[in-house]
């Protein structure tokens, strides 16, 4: 029995090697090639496929081994492990996006030619404590460095003054919300997929507004972002705090106005603007509250007009500002834990 696996196995390798060759030295067209070599046309295409993408090993069949028998070595899996965790796919040449057991399974080929099963390689990601998660993005233009400036050196200064001077550390942000927004999923009759009825008309709303560690939370809703609104909504911050403020964002272009510098030279007493690293939001706890809104009030409601949208968005937001734990959860996430 085994040995006529073994013939029937041969018997494949050589026709994917006579399919490639006919194709590559275009003596017919794909459908010519499967009623000549009397497999399906998708068999061919999948073949050519295959040998276009990753060479004539792909024709090769795999040497599988017993299931469940070690297949790697141990300094192999430990540069398994440094490689998913500090690299993507793309960055490795592979045609993946994320690391799937898949991915995994063709970088162990490719690497040391050991052909695992799907399920062989969850079984190592699983002893190696890798679980799926859903992965945040980083802009390219992102510099590590940076970064760890940041957490190490300039936040933590900025604290200690903070604490000196007995004032308030608060991270600032803007963020825009369009009524088509959804978000969440809703439960249906399998094959049916839901539909959300809404007005056909489309109107957006805008949002600065920054939070505390201690739970403190400050909004305004307007309809356009530039300079003047912002330093209008200091003004307002410092009207309401006693305590300094040390405010932190991003380095929006409004955030660097020169009318912005001049104002913050005559207030500087009272609050500062210090910026987080160039495309770093993650290090930024008020995105979680944008991203709170957006999911639970855009998302889920349907407002028929602006107005609504609006009170929608306020008594929300004048919700969470009352609720100071629900507002310190923000920085529970792991990537602003730095701050909580």
């Amino acid at each position: 029995m085994a040995n006529t696996k073994r013939k029937n196995k041969d018997a494949q390798e050589e026709t994917r090697f006579r399919i490639v060759d006919y194709l590559k030295n275009k003596r017919g067209t794909q459908k010519q090639a499967a009623e000549i070599f009397s497999v399906s046309e998708r068999s061919v295409n999948k073949t050519w496929n295959k040998y276009k993408k990753e060479g004539k090993r792909s024709l090769l069949n795999k040497k599988r081994g017993v299931k469940g028998g070690k297949k790697i070595t141990g300094q192999q899996a430990a540069e398994l492990r440094r490689l998913i965790k500090d690299k993507m796919p793309d960055q490795l040449k592979l045609a993946f996006g994320l690391w799937t057991r898949a991915a995994v399974q063709q970088l162990i080929e490719q690497k040391y030619g050991v052909v695992l099963s799907v399920k062989q390689v969850g079984r190592y990601l699983k002893s190696w404590g890798y679980t799926p998660q859903k992965p945040i993005r980083k802009a390219f233009e992102q510099k590590p460095e940076q970064v760890k400036q940041w957490l190490e050196k300039e936040y933590p200064a900025i604290k200690k003054r903070a604490t000196k001077e007995k004032g308030t550390i608060y991270f600032g942000d803007e963020t825009g919300m369009r009524s088509d927004h959804q978000a969440g999923r809703s439960y249906a009759p399998k094959g049916k997929t839901p539909v959300v009825k809404s007005t056909g008309q489309r109107f957006s709303l805008n949002m600065i507004s920054a939070i505390s560690n201690k739970g403190h939370l400050q909004f305004m809703l307007i309809d356009k972002f530039n300079g003047d609104v912002f330093i209008d909504f200091l003004q307002r911050m410092i009207r309401y705090s006693k305590q300094k403020i040390f405010y932190v964002t991003d380095g929006h272009p409004a955030h660097k106005t020169k009318k912005l510098q001049a104002w913050l030279e005559e207030s500087k007493h009272r609050i500062e603007v210090f910026f987080i690293p160039p495309y770093s939001p993650e290090l930024n706890a008020q995105e979680y509250l944008n991203q709170d809104v957006k999911t639970n009030v855009i998302g889920k409601k349907r407002p028929i007009n602006k107005a609504e949208m609006r009170a929608n968005v306020e008594s929300f937001m004048n919700e969470r500002k009352s609720n100071k734990k629900q507002v310190q959860k923000y920085f529970h996430a792991d990537h602003v834990r730095y701050a909580a």
